[in-house]
């Protein structure tokens, strides 16, 4: 008997601490806010639109965006526990690792964006009750390093 409610009890506390690993679910239907954004020194999109499906330890995510870039509608899926995942972004093969930091999802990804090496670090968090989604995004290249920053409203 006192085993089984000490193996109970270990048993909850192993599912409470691999929940408390992950961080916030990104589920919902995100809409682009570019007044509170910042593209640096690129042109922002016209707009950005974002289904995210998050059932950790797996994050899916529509999007739909058009600007001065072109239109461009991208699905992608990716695993939080750390494992590369390949996904296309344009027509270049984009190999991302993701894990929770906290609250924070941190995203690193490496892509060839013709002929060149260009690195994407990310930091994903909510705020404002998980109304607000905000992307900090690193980019560098062989042109440069910059910054970005995007703000999505839940829809």
């Amino acid at each position: 008997m006192k085993l089984t409610r000490i193996l109970s009890t270990l048993a909850v506390s192993t599912l409470l601490s691999v929940a408390a690993l992950a961080g916030p679910n990104l589920s919902g239907d995100w809409k682009l806010n570019a007044a509170k954004s910042d593209f640096g020194p690129m042109p922002g999109p016209d707009k950005l639109l974002m289904k995210v499906d998050h059932k950790e330890p797996v994050i899916k995510i529509q999007s739909e965006q058009s600007g001065q870039q072109g239109d461009v509608k991208m699905e992608q899926s990716y695993t939080t526990d750390g494992k590369e995942c390949k996904n296309k972004m344009r027509n270049a093969e984009m190999v991302s690792k993701l894990k929770w930091e906290g609250e924070a999802l941190n995203v690193d990804s490496k892509l060839d964006f013709q002929g060149n090496e260009v690195s994407i670090k990310e930091t994903w968090s909510l705020s404002d009750e998980g109304k607000v989604l905000t992307i900090k995004r690193k980019i560098a290249a062989p042109q440069g390093e910059f910054e970005t920053t995007q703000v999505l409203e839940k829809q």
